[in-house]
């Protein structure tokens, strides 16, 4: 206690230089806090991007995350009815389930044969409702700035939404109201040829005798696949909107349709089939105890089934890939600013030591050993280090807010819409304890070395300086 009040009142003695070694360490704590709060939002925001889209888990054919893509006859899951009620029913997993959908994936051909032009395209056909019904997750609390529910809500089964890029491809643009498509693109569109026959009577083969098509629906393209058997297989739909996808490459290959209609195209009146099955739970941290489960399910009640169970960090790389990134700029921001507490309490106390050499011989000459004066500047240190730890909590957290209330917003990678730029301290505790102890062990550290050497003077050496 004695060794912390001296270390105190040598602090005040030079109250400027002090104030000044307070800040420095106050700045750093509250960047470094400040940058982590923020990719702790970034994490979040991704992740419930990832699970509204995909969900936290999907069951997949075994083999069709590798190669699946360009066949989904034959790596689909044929009785994916039969799997989503296993799993609905079951006592562990149903308690933590929020949202199970099928979902159909597969590659085809979209033309607009009035313009006489064609391109290939990447379908997918969903459960519209259960579509909306995941993008209403935010277990993070996050400010979403986007509409929850999708273009397709309401609409007939032969209706579609269409990228930006496909829209430019197919000329249009004009009916669809899409930016930066060349001016001849709507005369093409009515000066080009009609539907050929032959199309013509593949995509009657493919309409039901159901369907309604609303008058104004938008403008209609066909779109060629090849069913199950390995025929060609054309439907019609109507295009209700064109939107941006976020990535080029996705943008200029989109197509969004309803799932009976996606299944109809590729299936026909054959028995359909799901590419995949999308499991949104409650909670994220529920994922190690379902993928569990349903690896139990799918070795039991659903043997013989040939299928897989893969997280949303497998199904999308890039989560992974932002956040190591994120977290190498998080490490060098940390070592930066800690280099820099360095430098400068090290500094300090070097100073301190200088002008404080006749007073450590006079203390030695006291009685007080090499260990007291080792304890002593390295109390200031840590005296320091203690006070810029609550200090920059504060300032943190208080920043936060502020930057919080200020609604600002950022457009991220392979997005298309705004997102809050946010800074996400609360519940933050183990980042903001290890920031808070690190900055007072650097504090310490960088005193250690002044210490030793105010330590090793001789006591007659120390008295004699002036």
């Amino acid at each position: 206690m004695n060794t912390l009040s001296l270390a105190w009142r040598n602090l005040l003695r030079n109250r400027r230089r002090s104030l000044m070694t307070l800040i420095a360490m106050i700045l750093g704590l509250t960047a470094v806090l400040l940058f982590g709060g923020y990719i702790r939002d970034i994490n979040y925001s991704l992740q419930t991007n990832f699970v509204t889209s995909t969900g936290h888990l999907q069951i997949q054919h075994k083999d069709y995350f590798r190669f699946g893509s360009g066949n989904p006859s034959a790596y689909g899951i044929q009785n994916y009815e039969r799997v989503i009620a296993a799993v609905r029913k079951d006592p562990v997993i149903a308690p933590m389930l929020a949202v199970i959908t099928p979902t159909l994936q597969f590659g085809a051909i979209a033309g607009n044969f009035a313009a006489s032009v064609s391109r290939t395209v990447f379908i997918n056909g969903t459960v519209v409702e259960d579509q909306n019904q995941m993008r209403e997750w935010n277990d993070y609390g996050q400010r979403d700035l986007s509409s929850r529910h999708l273009s397709l809500s309401g609409t007939p089964p032969d209706t579609a939404v269409i990228g930006t890029g496909v829209a430019r491809v197919l000329h249009l643009c004009a009916p669809l109201k899409v930016e930066d498509c060349a001016p001849e693109d709507s005369k093409k569109a009515v000066d080009g040829a009609a539907l050929p026959d032959d199309i013509s009577d593949l995509a009657m083969l493919g309409t039901t005798k159901n369907a309604v098509t609303k008058p104004d629906a938008g403008p209609r393209i066909e779109i060629l696949a090849a069913n199950a058997r390995g025929a060609p297989n054309v439907a019609g739909v109507n295009v209700l909107a064109a939107e941006f996808q976020g990535v080029k490459e996705v943008d200029d290959i989109y197509i969004a349709l309803h799932l009976s209609q996606a299944q109809k195209l590729v299936f026909g009146a054959a028995p359909p089939q799901a590419t995949a099955i999308a499991i949104q739970l409650k909670h994220t941290a529920q994922i190690p105890e379902v993928r569990a489960r349903l690896e139990t399910l799918l070795t039991t009640e659903l043997r013989g089934e040939p299928l897989a169970v893969l997280d949303y960090e497998t199904l999308n790389p890039f989560y992974g890939q932002t956040l190591a990134m994120f977290a190498a700029i998080f490490g060098f921001i940390s070592m930066l600013m800690g280099s820099i507490v360095l430098f400068t309490v090290s500094n300090t106390m070097s100073m301190a030591v200088v002008e404080r050499t006749s007073e450590i011989g006079t203390l030695r000459a006291m009685g007080l050993r090499q260990s007291g004066i080792r304890a002593m500047f390295v109390s200031e240190g840590i005296v320091l280090g203690c006070f810029g730890a609550v200090l920059g909590i504060g300032i943190a957290a208080a920043l936060a807010w502020v930057i919080n209330s200020l609604g600002l917003t950022w457009v991220p990678p392979g997005r298309n819409e705004p997102v809050p730029l946010a800074v996400n301290l609360a519940g933050a505790h183990w980042m903001i304890i290890a920031s808070a102890v690190g900055l007072v062990v650097v504090a310490a550290l960088s005193a250690i070395l002044p210490a030793a050497r105010a330590a090793r003077m001789t006591i007659v050496d120390a008295l004699r300086h002036v």
